[in-house]
């Protein structure tokens, strides 16, 4: 069957003639565009490198190999939990730094788990054929898990390798990702927070940056380090203004793919909602880090996670606030309209006269726009709920995480696994015992504030009276309901969870703990949200979004990526500066600038510079490039990625979004948008000048 794409080619013209746009699957990379715009031939050797030296952390970002004994680097605000957690009262790491001198004193993480990608494959007709047309919601959606869980655990029982099926294209496409596993984890160095974050909050999402947001971590395996050769080289002349730059890293989530009414569902429930909870939170841990010293030592982590999130969203917000995105997005599925009326039209006249009746009619577009429109408002009568009760809004606490898996575990290890809840399955079940199982130290005060501040988010929402409200509050108010529930739990330390779990259910129905009660109070009626939104909300949307890929794919074949989704993506662009109400600001920072915006602003919190970095002033080249940016498509989950050269070399280390690309979640610019990475020569200047690691850099150079 042939297909004439005047109108796909028109499109995709206006698109890559001027656009960066796209985090790549690998298995799938824009060859010919970079081959076209750029001259760069983009060969299986470059790839299959930049996928075994790339690596997902569990802690919720991206990194890379750096050296052929299993060095790697991350952002420090990705390894923040980590480097809390290793951290004692007395001695904050997160405050003072970290170099391990010697491999014997690097320090083991007690939960960082690492992803490396080792394998793609496409189970679309796998998963397909699992779900008829005949089926009900329901069963279709259960039919769809099962097969997925199905799949994943012959491939771990086939390869040992963690096997994930990715959902592609909001429901087009389905890959099962293979990865081995690492989960001896250690820390190597780790700069002073306020060099690595300097600027704090008022400089997140902006940008000139000054920040060192850099971590070494190194992988062990059978108690020695990773051997590979897979590895970015470290380039110590970073990048020039203009240079092609390449981001390998596991972005999170976007949403471009979606249809109008679903973004318009998201400005007008979805993200206020989150607003409410962030803030709500955030107001909360900050007033619990105002206690003590030690309490804000204890907050850090959460906090900075909180306001991150409370920035990210605030810039969402405001962009599906601006008519131009919203008339992209209209214009978009006017234009998948106009494409399924041009496909079928010249497909009808093929020799194949058959064709036609492959291609989703015009107006089956418009009835799967119609029927996500449609999805979105059975959504807002139950969002709330399902938001603070299922997904766990209201029980901000990983006291209570671990409470509702050792309950759900009780219920759902005697099922098959094609049967349980999705993170139950058996290949998913090695990573989320690691982390329910860790040392890591949790703290009752913090819990009781968390707690009061979600319970009370949860009773301001539905109010009082409502049958959830008084469910989970128990004739209690907030604060009184939390001091209870903390008071009355074990779950602290590692060995009351593990005695749970492997008593399975006789243990948890015995069990008196009153985090485990409440877990188990909830839980039917966490259950039933669930289902209703597995059900009247994901399968119908995946259904809707399938037949809209389809179309898409018919008419502009795979010229665009598919939505962001935590897996290994490939993005480029272009190293360069951009205007700003008049002003421009050039391609990358300097050191000079953070000492001089320090004194500026009187070296007052957050731009107070680390004693270490004062004290050395002098022996520092202040001219070495600090950050840069580069139009490369990134978004959160990118934190920590390598940014490369055309030769595969590393020259910086992503760590941020500037406030333009906030809207990059729905739409692609490059107008002001841009990411932001850590240069790769400041790097090097700060370790050989300030940190006294000759061993690290020599590691790093081979010099």
């Amino acid at each position: 069957m042939r297909i004439h794409h005047l109108v796909a080619l028109a499109v995709l013209g206006a698109m890559t003639t001027l656009s960066d746009e796209g985090m790549w699957l690998l298995n799938d990379p824009p060859r010919e565009f970079l081959k076209r715009k750029y001259g760069f031939e983009l060969d299986d050797s470059w790839l299959e490198k930049a996928k075994l030296a790339s690596v997902r952390l569990n802690s919720g970002g991206s990194g890379g190999f750096v050296s052929k004994e299993g060095l790697l680097v991350t952002n420090h605000h990705v390894a923040a939990d980590s480097i809390e957690k290793l951290s004692t009262p007395g001695n904050d790491l997160l405050k003072a730094g970290f170099y391990a001198v010697s491999r014997d004193q690097e320090l083991k993480c007690p939960d960082l788990e690492i992803n490396v990608l080792q394998e793609i494959i496409d189970v679309t007709g796998q998963v397909n054929a699992a779900v008829t047309a005949e089926m009900a919601l329901a069963q279709a959606s259960s039919a769809r898990r099962a097969v997925m869980s199905q799949i994943e655990k012959e491939s771990l029982d086939k390869t040992g390798l963690r096997s994930d099926v990715v959902t592609l294209y909001n429901g087009g496409l389905y890959h099962l990702y293979r990865y081995k596993k690492y989960t001896d984890v250690r820390l190597v160095f780790a700069p002073e927070k306020q060099i690595a974050a300097f600027g704090g909050d008022v400089d997140n999402f902006e940008y000139p940056r000054m920040n060192l947001d850099v971590t070494f971590f190194r992988a062990y395996e059978n108690g020695m380090p990773v051997q590979t050769t897979n590895f970015f080289k470290w380039s110590e002349s970073g990048p020039s203004d203009g240079d092609l730059v390449f981001v390998t890293g596991h972005p999170g989530a976007t949403q471009r793919l979606e249809t109008l009414a679903r973004i318009l569902h998201r400005r007008d429930v979805t993200l206020p909602y989150s607003l409410a909870r962030v803030r709500n939170m955030e107001a909360a841990l900050r007033q619990f880090s105002e206690q003590s010293v030690e309490n804000r030592r204890q907050a850090a982590t959460d906090l900075n996670s909180i306001a991150n999130s409370r920035k990210a969203f605030t810039g969402q917000y405001q962009g599906l606030l601006d008519p131009l995105i919203l008339a992209r997005k209209k214009s978009a599925e006017r234009s998948l309209i106009d494409a399924a009326h041009r496909a079928r039209s010249q497909a009808s006249g093929q020799p194949d006269s058959a064709a036609s009746a492959h291609l989703a009619a015009p107006d089956d577009v418009q009835e799967s726009i119609e029927v996500v429109a449609v999805i979105q408002a059975k959504l807002k009568t139950f969002e709330k709920e399902h938001g603070l009760f299922e997904t766990g809004h209201a029980f901000s606490s990983s006291l209570f995480t671990a409470a509702r898996h050792c309950v759900r575990l009780a219920d759902e290890l005697p099922k098959n696994s094609s049967e349980r809840l999705r993170e139950y399955r058996d290949s998913n079940l090695e990573s989320l015992k690691f982390q329910l199982f860790s040392p890591a130290p949790l703290y009752a005060g913090l819990e009781r504030a968390k707690l009061t501040a979600s319970l009370t988010f949860l009773a301001e929402l539905l109010g009082g009276g409502h049958e959830l409200v008084q469910l989970a509050l128990a004739g209690r108010n907030p604060a009184a309901r939390a001091a209870e529930l903390v008071a009355g739990t074990r779950l602290f330390g590692p060995e009351e969870r593990r005695r749970l779990v492997a008593g399975g259910s006789k243990a948890v129905a015995e069990s008196n703990d009153a985090l485990v009660l409440l877990a188990k109070a909830v839980d039917g009626e966490s259950r039933k949200l669930r289902l209703r939104y597995e059900t009247e909300v994901e399968e119908p949307e995946r259904q809707a979004y399938a037949s809209l890929a389809n179309v898409r794919f018919l008419a502009y074949g795979k010229s665009m990526a598919p939505d962001a989704t935590f897996t290994l993506r490939l993005a480029f662009g272009t190293v360069g500066g951009y205007e700003v109400a008049g002003e421009t600001l050039k391609f990358h920072t300097t050191f000079g600038e953070a000492f001089d915006r320090s004194s500026k602003l009187e070296r007052q919190p957050p731009f107070d510079l680390p004693t270490r970095w004062i004290e050395g002033m002098s022996v520092l080249k202040l001219s070495t490039p600090f950050n840069f940016v580069s139009t490369a498509d990134t978004i959160g989950g990118n934190s920590g990625s390598p940014v490369l050269n055309r030769a595969g070399e590393l020259v910086g280390v992503n760590f941020d979004r500037n406030r333009h690309g906030l809207v990059r979640n729905f739409v692609y610019t490059d107008v002001q948008a841009r990411h932001i990475a850590v240069h790769s020569a400041s790097v090097l200047e700060a370790l050989r000048k300030l940190y006294s690691a000759p061993l690290l850099v020599k590691e790093l150079t081979g010099n």
